[in-house]
């Protein structure tokens, strides 16, 4: 049963940052036009998205903790895991702080330019990369 919530855990995974990749990218190109036909079509765009990928990110977090919950005394000792705990919590914290700026951007309210979505993609990029070194080498 541990390797099927395992799967299960990493095939949301790999969803949910689909999602969480592709989103700043819309709020990215949503900035530079300046059609309202465009920006109404960007608008629905970020609206399905983020409803689609909000349940990936509520099963691979549902899914992580019943891993742990299924043997808890192996994972309190590991560092690795609670280094990934805080960034998965840190992925949670954007995913919600995206919901906020497809809500903006819905109210023609955005604030923010191109350039600072294009640095706000990065952040997932580097919280993937952490959480799958920490998952793969456990290095404390």
């Amino acid at each position: 049963m541990y390797l099927w919530l395992k799967a299960f855990h990493l095939i949301f995974m790999v969803c949910w940052f689909a999602g969480i990749f592709y989103l700043p990218r819309l709020f990215v190109n949503h900035a530079m036009v300046d059609s309202q036909a465009m920006r109404d079509h960007f608008k629905l765009m970020e609206r399905k998205l983020y409803r689609f990928i909000t349940p990936f990110a509520v099963l691979t977090v549902g899914f992580g903790l019943w891993l742990i919950l299924l043997n808890p005394g192996a994972y309190r000792a590991a560092g690795w895991l609670h280094a990934k705990l805080v960034l998965v919590a840190l992925l949670v914290v954007y995913h919600l702080w995206c919901g906020r700026l497809v809500r903006r951007f819905a109210a023609d309210n955005n604030q923010r330019s191109h350039v600072f979505y294009r640095w706000f993609n990065e952040l997932p990029v580097l919280i993937l990369f952490a959480v799958v070194l920490l998952a793969v080498l456990k290095p404390f």
